[in-house]
């Protein structure tokens, strides 16, 4: 019974610091404001974590996960499986997404492990994408996959960033019509 309840109350301080984070970014997500947000005592929250910054980094771990279609890194995924699963992680789970677009837009603060770790992540993602698209065009050389995954990439990032903005942004629409346009490239 305690084991249940002490995953209900971390479920609930992550919750609280997942909507903190996407509403008022890290500066204003306090222990005292998830606290607060989860209807938790201090000592409950230090008891399941840490930091704050412990916290911080299970909702932008989970985030990171969220956005994978592939997390076991099998290497199998395509650029039609990175959208989609990039798509339904926007439309699907707004404050995470939105979690992930503001850690992204006004970094990390002064964070170095999770500075780190969304740079690691853009990295992987950007790599992702280019062996995608290699594995669809194989005479596409290494470099072009590199940039051309860099800019799809960065076109998710930026339709994200638009529904945050415009909760009613078709991303669907949008990340489709990219993906059409980054594969009529690839296969051209």
């Amino acid at each position: 019974m305690r084991y249940k309840a002490g995953l209900e109350t971390r479920d609930r301080i992550l919750e609280a610091a997942r909507s903190l984070i996407a509403d008022k970014g890290l500066e204003g997500t306090t222990i005292k404001a998830i606290c607060d947000e989860a209807g938790v005592l201090p000592g409950s929250f230090y008891n399941l974590f840490a930091s704050k910054e412990q916290a911080i980094l299970t909702v932008v771990r989970e985030a990171i996960d969220a956005v994978d279609p592939d997390p076991d890194h099998h290497g199998t995924d395509t650029l039609d499986e990175l959208v989609t699963a990039y798509v339904r992680f926007v439309e699907d789970q707004p404050d995470l997404s939105r979690v992930y677009i503001r850690i992204g837009v006004y970094g990390a603060g002064s964070s170095p492990e999770l500075t780190g770790r969304m740079i690691r992540h853009h990295q992987e993602r950007v790599e992702r994408f280019a062996a995608a698209m290699r594995r669809q065009s194989p005479e596409i050389p290494q470099a072009l996959a590199q940039r051309r995954g860099e800019t799809l990439v960065l076109a998710l990032n930026g339709i994200a960033l638009h529904r945050v903005i415009d909760p009613d942004f078709d991303v669907s629409s949008h990340a489709r019509a990219l993906l059409d346009d980054a594969v009529a490239v690839v296969t051209a």
